[in-house]
């Protein structure tokens, strides 16, 4: 809720955010936007532990593949102590609860994923030597690896990002796959090694986007995100979701996308995975950028005619078989 002082003058907005440092830079960047354009704007921020911040140990496609770091901050937005939840778009899910809305997305930082390797190491994905350790922790990214190169070792590899690169440099991986928009954003470009090629290794759904949700009943916070908001990435990451959305595929399945704006008109890449990198289907539609919606519904339906659908049922069914058993429905 929005709270003014005595005077009337001075507007308080609550941020709700994960309290990772790559989280919080998130939070302060859209805070110091909306700052920029109210002098009397204050703003207040709070952190959340996500259910994937807390299980640490256990590999995300088996704690199950919904709202992982975005639940517990919905729930703050609900019961009104928040105004605001800042998440990086790859993992809001495409079905948000009851009562809340993606009222803005941000301009979009390079989507494309980026191989890390330990310091002084200079390696490409083509040049790692046969049986090196590569983390992650995205089903997305281990299926594109496995299908790229076979003969690496995929390890899975959990943590905030500094945690990541932590453990690299510690020795336990030969090199990680991370976003690269994340380490642009805390400093950490010298650190990557070789940006993934969007042609052939696509990102998560709205990866490289910032979303910041808030309760529909507050039309007045939404007016203030327009500041924040940039629609042309708005268009290619609608497109994306509705993609995503038409396979009901979440954050936690090997489906990636990548929209790209042009003159007008929009180009949507998708692509379905196995596990193990096979079968690997892909598509691409084009249309105009008001088409949006409907071209990433277009894609999901190419690819479930060319069985996407019981690829991912397989997926579904062999993370389910890895669930503890108190966690299956």
């Amino acid at each position: 809720m929005l709270s003014r002082s005595g005077d009337g003058v001075t507007v308080q907005l609550r941020f709700a955010t994960r309290g990772s440092q790559l989280a919080l830079w998130q939070t302060h960047a859209v805070a110091d936007a909306l700052r920029e354009g109210d002098a009397n704007l204050a703003v207040q921020i709070q952190t959340v532990q996500s259910t994937g911040d807390r299980l640490l140990d256990v590999p995300l496609a088996q704690i199950g593949d919904r709202g992982l770091f975005t639940k517990e901050l919905d729930a703050a937005l609900l019961e009104g102590s928040a105004d605001i939840a800042v998440h990086s778009l790859k993992d809001i899910p495409t079905r948000l609860p009851a009562g809340l809305v993606l009222a803005a997305v941000t301009r979009r930082e390079d989507p494309r994923d980026a191989l890390v390797c330990r310091l002084g190491d200079e390696q490409t994905l083509a040049t790692l030597p046969a049986g090196a350790r590569v983390g992650t922790s995205s089903l997305r990214r281990a299926a594109q690896l496995r299908a790229a190169r076979p003969d690496l070792e995929v390890a899975d590899l959990r943590g905030n990002l500094n945690t990541r690169v932590a453990k690299l440099d510690a020795g336990a991986y030969d090199a990680i796959i991370l976003a690269a928009a994340g380490l642009v954003r805390l400093g950490w470009s010298h650190r990557i090694q070789e940006r993934l090629d969007a042609a052939a290794w696509l990102p998560a759904v709205g990866q490289g986007a910032l979303g910041v949700v808030i309760r529909e009943d507050c039309p007045d916070v939404g007016e203030r995100l327009l500041q924040v908001h940039d629609s042309e990435t708005a268009a290619c990451v609608t497109a994306e979701r509705a993609f995503l959305n038409s396979l009901e595929g979440g954050c936690q399945v090997p489906i990636g996308a990548l929209g790209r704006a042009q003159q007008g008109r929009l180009t949507l890449d998708g692509f379905v995975s196995g596990l193990g990198g096979a079968p690997m289907l892909r598509g691409a539609v084009e249309g105009r950028l008001t088409e949006a919606s409907s071209l990433g519904r277009a894609l999901g339906r190419s690819l479930i005619d060319r069985g996407a659908a019981e690829v991912l049922t397989e997926v579904r069914q062999s993370a389910r078989a890895l669930l503890p058993e108190s966690a299956v429905p």
